[in-house]
């Protein structure tokens, strides 16, 4: 005869308030995110959740008005990022869910007073831009059954981390083959900060490129900064005053390629006779500018992330938790093949 299997007691709220040493309405504030706690009685009640790896059935009380998700950036502040949000408000509005936008002044983490906030607002949902979570806030999050998803991650997420983002290596490689193949061999390559995962692997996919072509590269060619037009101007500025300049520069996103042009314009060097420029993003403005670049789809990726995080906070599980778009080449007016 088999034995019936038993299943291990679901902690309840009295289970943890009594292990922590409190009342039940004291783990009940803690899980509504309010603010009228101590740091540690909130510390001890969530080492008590984590512990048991509680998840809250239901959000708590219905908030008046329609659901809300909260849209996370690192930063905000140029066409890269309001292309994301574009993407993000439409899907939203189209499954009647609303949105609260933060930015966490360039950090990659956020800090626990952001957390607090969201938790006190309970949102169905957290899609978190080149940002990632500590263990202690993802279970945060995770016992209020408030799901996240990342968009375009600035390292290697857990792989139970649903993520959507693009084939950056790819993009990386199209590029530099494109430069390589109208015949440019000192080639320059901006990137964004070396320690977030798009900025190495477009960095990774450029270095491919040259080895399939068997064509060397010089490391002195490759500069790492951030994604704004400031480090685009400056680093095109300093490849471009070298004694063996390059004849072309792949820039990491089309606003530092802006920069670039820039310099080039200050240097008298004609684009695209004298320095071909490609970009990253494919932002609305660069069809205006007639810059080469790589497509990026922000608006798909957003779009996709904003329902994959609805589709979480209904219980439902989508298809595919990691995504990554295809990238594609878009020639314009600013490459050409080198003079003599």
């Amino acid at each position: 005869m088999a034995r019936k299997t038993v299943e291990p007691q679901r902690a309840t709220i009295g289970l943890i308030a009594e292990e922590a040493g409190v009342s039940v309405p004291t783990v009940s504030k803690v899980l509504n995110g309010r603010p009228d706690v101590s740091v540690a009685t909130r510390t001890r009640v969530e080492a008590v959740l984590a512990r048991h790896s509680y998840r809250r059935r239901t959000r708590g009380p219905t908030r008046t008005g329609p659901p809300l998700i909260d849209l996370c950036f690192h930063e905000l502040g140029n066409e890269w990022g309001l292309e994301i949000i574009r993407g993000v408000e439409s899907a939203a509005a189209e499954l009647g869910v609303g949105v609260v936008l933060t930015e966490l002044g360039g950090k990659h983490r956020p800090e626990q007073a952001w957390l607090d906030a969201v938790l006190a607002r309970r949102p169905i949902g957290v899609l978190l831009v080149l940002s990632s979570l500590s263990e202690a806030q993802r279970h945060q999050l995770e016992s209020r059954s408030i799901p996240f998803v990342v968009i375009d991650t600035e390292g290697e997420p857990p792989k139970d981390v649903p993520t959507v983002g693009s084939n950056n290596w790819n993009g990386g490689l199209a590029a530099t083959q494109h430069l390589l193949g109208l015949g440019h061999r000192r080639i320059g390559m901006i990137s964004g900060p070396d320690d977030v995962l798009c900025s190495r692997a477009r960095v990774d996919g450029y270095r491919s490129a040259h080895a399939e072509a068997n064509v060397p590269y010089d490391e002195s060619l490759v500069r790492w900064g951030n994604f704004d037009a400031d480090m685009g101007y400056e680093h095109g500025r300093d490849l471009l005053t070298q004694p063996d300049p390059p004849t072309a520069i792949f820039a990491g996103s089309d606003v530092q390629a802006l920069g670039v042009l820039r310099a080039a314009r200050e240097l008298k060097r004609r684009v695209p006779e004298d320095l071909s420029v490609v970009g990253y993003d494919n932002v609305p403005l660069t069809e205006w500018l007639g810059l080469t670049t790589i497509e990026q789809p922000l608006r798909a990726m957003s779009r996709t992330a904003t329902q994959m995080l609805v589709a979480l906070a209904r219980g439902e599980e989508p298809p595919l938790r990691r995504v990554d778009l295809a990238t594609s080449l878009v020639v314009r007016e600013t490459t050409s093949p080198p003079t003599a």
